[in-house]
């Protein structure tokens, strides 16, 4: 009865931010109806468990939001975005909008700036592009989502996501396992996406197209290099940052209770981004500035915080879940998976608890977390190779987590200010579907050829 608790609140979440619920108010109230049902403290599950995650989101993740929204605002405001599209439709042709969009998401996340602010900054690209070549505006939401939340997540050898990271503790990976199959599930994912891309497209012919905003003339085109500097600097000194200017630096203050008792790997990430979005919010202000850079800056600013509190209010939904009973049977139900073969065992129930929390990196921690030495026991007596494992793991758990309660779906759909009725279908198909069966395709190829 537990359990059916847990996916009953799971779907009337679903069916609510279908329905156009706020889950600024839906979240919370969900939660708590599932912890007075299971007879557990209300008032304690919603201040101790679903504000303190919620609050620990927004504290983490404030100024990328910010930084991202103020980014993405500035470089439209400005006319780079427009700049950048019309040079691409130059370049690759009208016809190839959407390979444009797909392909500047992935350069980015692949250099390692985080889903969320490759959402804010593609935003303003894809709504240009979209406009200068007619394509329907409800489809830039799963553009977005094929270039940033797939194969450049999961799929990629050496891409540096928290979803490839995850399994190299537990397996004794590198971020490179297994990368001609991860190369397979990436080539899978983004040839299956576009092609329903395009033919959505094709089949919404005449519907509208992003409406852009005023931007006023000037004197003479914006050169390129100067729409595109701020933009390729995000994942230079994202880079930089993270491989060679923190580790120089002596940061063995974090570990003093005054900083949190921490030390430079839990902040490395974190900090490098912050560095980058802010180098490139101040080259576009100094090379493209807006023509009134006081409202841009102020929309930009309204613009991060409903984005940032609808994630924040999922992520307390989900912890609240994990602390009901009905969820430790539930993660002892999925142990019994793995009593066939290993590898299709891992892809079930990581990708299930990944569908269940709305995040791949929460579902594959705790299917790991719970199943790990006996995936790796099992691997052993299979002879199958841990790098195997890592990428089918990871793989699978892309898939799920891009259900309607996603935290980044809500963010996404925030920012091109869309519904789950107008966009989330065609998310469903390229974020969903199509790694579902990338990772169909790489767990058939090595049960037969092995790791490679």
């Amino acid at each position: 009865m537990s359990v059916l608790l847990i996916l009953l609140a799971l779907a009337l979440l679903i069916a609510g931010a279908w329905a156009g619920i706020s889950v600024l108010v839906l979240a919370p109230v969900l939660a708590i109806l599932a912890t007075l049902v299971s007879g557990e403290p209300v008032l304690a599950g919603y201040t101790q468990v679903f504000m303190q995650s919620a609050g620990g989101f927004v504290i983490s993740f404030f100024p990328l939001f910010l930084l991202g929204a103020l980014f993405g605002r500035v470089m439209e405001t400005s006319g780079a975005a427009k700049r950048l599209a019309t040079a691409t439709t130059t370049v690759l042709g009208p016809s190839r909008a959407i390979l444009a969009v797909v392909l500047a998401c992935a350069i980015l996340t692949y250099g390692g700036v985080s889903l969320f602010v490759v959402a804010f900054a593609a935003w303003p690209l894809a709504r240009a592009l979209f406009a200068e070549t007619g394509l329907p505006a409800r489809l830039i939401p799963a553009t977005i989502a094929l270039g940033a939340f797939t194969f450049t997540m999961t799929a990629l050898p050496g891409t540096p996501s928290i979803q490839n990271a995850i399994p190299m503790i537990t397996f004794g990976t590198t971020p490179f396992a297994a990368p001609g199959l991860g190369m397979i599930a990436g080539v899978a994912m983004l040839v299956l996406g576009l092609i329903w891309l395009q033919t959505r497209a094709r089949a919404l012919a005449g519907d509208p197209s992003p409406a852009m905003p005023e931007v006023p003339a000037r004197d003479r085109p914006l050169p390129l290099w100067v729409a595109l500097l701020p933009i390729l600097s995000v994942g230079v000194v994202t880079l930089i940052m993270g491989s060679v200017i923190l580790p120089a630096l002596d940061t063995s203050y974090l570990g003093t209770p005054r900083y949190g008792g921490t030390d430079l790997s839990r902040v490395q990430g974190l900090w490098s981004v912050i560095a980058a979005l802010t180098v490139a919010l101040g080259l576009a202000l100094i090379l493209s500035p807006p023509p009134n850079i006081l409202k841009a800056i102020n929309e930009g600013a309204e613009a991060a915080l409903l984005p940032l509190f609808n994630t924040a209010s999922l992520v307390g939904f989900g912890a609240v879940i994990a602390t009901l009973p009905g969820f430790e049977m539930l993660r002892a139900s999925l142990d019994g998976l793995s009593g066939g073969n290993v590898l299709i065992s891992a892809a079930l129930s990581s990708g299930a608890l990944a569908g269940i929390t709305g995040s791949a990196s929460g579902g594959m921690s705790i299917a790991l977390d719970v199943l790990g030495p006996a995936l790796v026991t099992q691997a052993t007596v299979q002879g199958v190779d841990p790098a195997l494992l890592h990428r089918v793991v990871a793989v699978a758990t892309g898939g799920l987590d891009t259900l309607p309660h996603n935290g980044a779906v809500i963010t996404l759909l925030g920012i091109c200010g869309m519904t789950h009725r107008q966009a989330y279908g065609d998310i469903f198909i390229v974020a969903v579907l199509a790694p579902t069966v990338a990772c169909a395709l790489i767990i058939a190829l090595g049960m037969v050829f092995g790791s490679f």
